[in-house]
């Protein structure tokens, strides 16, 4: 990590690695530079808005619409949501582009594919992130 800082990616931070885990010597799991980018991308979709109490704007709208019917609508507003709030709350990066299509096999399941670059070490990166829609069949 010290050798990446004076390479001058110590601006990507580093942080408690998310989710919550321990290392084979019982510390913290930490993550660093563009991994750390990725799981604050992550923490940013997974969030929803209101449930941080001093910041009820940040997070993602995407489980306001977990109960939304399977339709081109549902995905404009996916991807509306997601390109949001990442370009709100990711500074480091630049997002190049949000798709989000229908799991064949699997239509209650969209994949949100996030291509981003990070803007100090003009790195590119692809995020897929499941998102599950509960139709509310049993």
């Amino acid at each position: 990590m010290a050798n990446e800082i004076e390479k001058g990616k110590g601006f990507l931070g580093a942080g408690i690695a998310f989710p919550l885990g321990l290392t084979e010597a019982d510390h913290l799991r930490m993550n660093s530079l563009e991994d750390h980018v990725r799981q604050s991308i992550q923490l940013i979709l997974e969030t929803a808005k209101g449930e941080r109490v001093m910041r009820p704007d940040f997070g993602s709208g995407l489980r306001d619409l977990v109960f939304s019917p399977v339709s081109s609508a549902t995905l404009a507003l996916v991807r509306h949501e997601v390109q949001d709030a990442v370009i709100r709350f990711e500074p480091r990066i630049d997002v190049l582009g949000v798709t989000v299509s229908i799991t064949p096999d699997r239509p209650e399941r969209l994949n949100i594919e996030l291509k981003y670059r990070v803007r100090e070490t003009d790195t590119l990166f692809n995020l897929v992130y499941p998102f599950y829609l509960d139709r509310g069949e049993t």
